[in-house]
């Protein structure tokens, strides 16, 4: 067997295939080509350069003419990959017409041809990215409508707390990714914006041409206008970065919540099985919640990535040394471990498989303790907060030792019973206020969220 020299083994399990054709060489590659033969278009209409020779440039501007490898290889001793891509489209348009090879690249720099077929690769990841999220909000939807008033244990510090739906905790699962979408939509006119500036920014080989060019410019490329080269100033790009950043931080707690509840002492949800997913090489009885850990996996490495971004941003003067070139793999990859986690995500909560029944008698583990912030409450309006926690506090201690309940022990203490009856202690102990108050949050997130995806549809 040949020795391979690729590292693809894991995309499959961290990238979704779409993102990673975007992002790939010859995605890559295109990005630029497409920058070179928009701009030959755009000389040509603003009278810079012959109409025939747009026409012969850009009509060598496919990636496919091309040959990756030769390209990768003369890009470790050009020191960015837009030399030897201009290089090789020089040739073949000398090939076809040779007055036309003398107006390849004109009046650009190679970070421009490479920023602006970055920015255009990153239209491309948003969109797939908004799609995704697009279709995670409605899986989340539709389980946080199911189970609206499925009771469940809500929990602080991993412990009991008081009594909560499981709907509304998917709803607090929706609402961060419909905040998420958010933010990618309001970065789009920032982030997607051409990047012309020739050597220093300032296009002067262009002369008089330069505005026009740079209008027909980002036309061609349905980018918009910078009101100035940006080469050395990279918030746009970093934005996105800090963006999806948030959203796999989101992910990533849906991921952490969920991996908690499938714990076989909890057993509350599980992943949806299929033959060879989730197994163990050892334990036969073994079903791993492995989306779930993909997703943790890009939500511990997103950060890191985005910091490299945010740490590159002190770019030197007019062009940076080292910063610049720290970024492309990086946001990338950023791009391609967000995709991989929302699909794996999608996958989780479209086959999440709940058990309403465990949830309820989770509730009931710890008899009664969970409804101890409800009677303390209801006890506070006649003694004060302070002495009813007091008071409730003494009455759990008291249960936890002896093995009882709590309406049991709180029925017994006459400081207790001297302002609440036993028909108001009975009340307390009843869930149905809490979950009739978890619905209609839900409701409201359900309501809010369907504006959302309907407006970002529009």
């Amino acid at each position: 067997m040949a020795e391979s020299l690729t590292n693809q083994w894991f995309d499959p399990l961290f990238r979704a295939d779409a993102m990673r054709r975007v992002f790939s060489d010859c995605g890559r590659l295109q990005g630029i080509l497409d920058f070179e033969g928009a701009l030959a278009r755009a000389q040509a209409r603003a009278g810079v350069v012959p109409a025939a020779a747009a026409v012969a440039i850009a009509g060598q501007c496919r990636a496919e003419l091309f040959d990756v490898a030769a390209l990768s290889q003369a890009t470790a001793t050009a020191g960015n990959s837009a030399i030897p891509v201009i290089n090789e489209l020089t040739r073949l348009v000398a090939a076809v017409n040779p007055v036309a090879a003398n107006y390849v690249h004109w009046g650009a720099t190679s970070q421009d041809a490479m920023d602006t077929g970055l920015v255009l690769q990153v239209r491309q990841g948003l969109d797939l990215v908004e799609t995704d999220a697009r279709q995670l909000c409605a899986a989340l939807a539709k389980v946080a409508a199911e189970h609206k008033e499925t009771p469940i244990a809500g929990r602080t510090w991993l412990q009991h707390a008081a009594p909560t739906t499981f709907g509304l905790k998917v709803a607090g699962w929706l609402c961060a990714v419909t905040r998420n979408l958010e933010r990618l939509r309001a970065v789009r006119p920032r982030a997607l914006a051409l990047q012309f500036g020739g050597a220093v920014g300032t296009l002067a080989s262009l002369g008089s041409h330069a505005e026009k060019t740079t209008s027909l410019l980002a036309e061609e490329l349905g980018l918009r206008p910078a009101e100035l080269p940006w080469h050395a100033q990279r918030d746009r790009l970093v934005e996105v970065a800090v963006t999806l950043g948030l959203l796999v931080g989101s992910l990533g707690k849906m991921a952490r919540d969920i991996a908690l509840m499938t714990q076989s002492e909890v057993a509350e949800v599980a992943e949806s099985s299929a033959p060879g997913r989730g197994g163990s090489s050892s334990m036969p009885q073994k079903r791993n919640p492995v989306g779930g850990a993909t997703v943790l996996a890009a939500a511990t490495r997103v950060p890191a990535l985005v910091s490299v971004l945010l740490s590159a941003m002190t770019q030197e003067h007019e062009r940076g040394l080292g910063g610049w070139q720290s970024e492309w793999e990086t946001l990338p990859e950023i791009f391609l471990l967000t995709s991989g986690a929302l699909c794996q995500m999608r996958h989780v909560i479209e086959g999440l498989r709940v058990d309403a029944e465990r949830m309820r008698a989770n509730l009931d583990a710890t008899r009664g303790l969970i409804y101890a912030h409800a009677v303390s409450t209801s006890l506070a309006r006649a003694i004060g907060r302070a002495a009813a926690h007091q008071l409730v506090e003494r009455a759990c201690r008291r249960a936890q030792e002896e093995g009882r309940h709590l309406h049991e022990t709180a029925l017994g203490d006459a400081e207790i019973t001297q302002h609440l009856s036993a028909a108001q202690l009975k009340m307390l102990f009843d869930p149905q206020p809490h979950f009739r108050a978890a619905a209609q949050l839900v409701d409201q997130a359900l309501a809010a969220a369907g504006d959302l995806l309907s407006e970002v549809k529009e």
